[in-house]
């Protein structure tokens, strides 16, 4: 059942949009003709991470949407009112959020220094939970208000803490904003949902953690966006509080074939973490 419904004049706001997953969604909205505004702290290139918000921008007016690119660390409370502020002057409004803005160190106790610690919480969960406050009071104006948080189904097995305690709880507590505030504004209208990858996904992340043989092992970014496009045009009231994963929603959709999205088609993907 492939979706007719479209991104059109919608205004997006994506976390972490300079580059990777946030966005190639953000670019999946522009094909419709969405407006996206880019909310991220890279504004000159970084010797190791491609593309800043003014990249960023550049390609969401290529691909046919509006861009707004706003400097906004999602830590600074005071930048995240001033980037929504700035949204809903440009725009009149904000239909979507997309929490995609991510920290992450796969290290045990012992070796995660406070400091690396705390960025993964302020980012993942106080950033997700922050950006959801601010942004709500002009989702809950909007016709089909969505939030979509890149993070994991939730689950209580240890194998999913052992190795990594900080920055499972971190990623965790962005899908507990999902389960929480799903509930909390199931009145208003306003979905809000999880999605994250069945595979591991060829970003700037992935190269870090495990160079090419891992990236040869990876989907591209394309698969996360077209599952969150399905996502996002769906009606909010009629979907709310789910843990997608973006094969299982690309599979209700009618996809068949995944070896479109795969780096190289002639090797099996690697299952992702936080998932059996």
């Amino acid at each position: 059942m492939a979706t007719t419904a479209t991104l059109n004049n919608r205004t997006l706001f994506i976390s972490g949009a300079s580059r990777g997953i946030g966005l190639a969604i953000g670019l999946r909205a522009a094909r419709d003709g969405a407006n996206v505004v880019i909310a991220a702290k890279t504004t000159e290139p970084h010797p190791k991470l491609p593309g800043t918000i003014y990249t960023a921008a550049e390609e969401i007016e290529k691909a046919g949407g509006k861009a707004l690119p706003v400097l906004c660390d999602i830590r600074d409370e005071a930048q995240v009112q001033e980037s929504v502020a700035k949204a809903v002057e440009r725009f009149g409004g904000i239909d979507i959020l997309v929490n995609n803005a991510s920290a992450i160190s796969l290290t045990g106790t012992l070796s995660t220094p406070m400091k690396r610690y705390d960025l993964m919480h302020q980012i993942n969960t106080r950033g997700t939970y922050l950006c959801s406050q601010v942004c709500l009071p002009h989702l809950k104006k909007s016709s089909n208000p969505h939030v979509l948080n890149l993070s994991p189904p939730l689950s209580m097995k240890p194998k999913w803490f052992a190795g990594h305690v900080a920055y499972t709880m971190a990623k965790y507590g962005m899908s507990m904003c999902v389960l929480g505030m799903a509930e909390e504004f199931r009145g208003d209208g306003v979905a809000f949902n999880a999605l994250w990858p069945r595979t591991a996904i060829a970003t700037a992340a992935v190269m870090m953690l495990g160079g090419d043989p891992m990236m040869k092992h990876s989907r591209t970014v394309e698969i996360m966006a077209d599952a969150a496009h399905a996502i996002l045009t769906r009606p909010a009231r009629e979907c709310t509080g789910n843990f997608f994963v973006d094969e299982d929603v690309l599979r209700a959709e009618g996809v068949t074939d995944f070896r479109p999205y795969a780096v190289d088609p002639s090797v099996e993907p690697m299952v992702d973490f936080f998932l059996d």
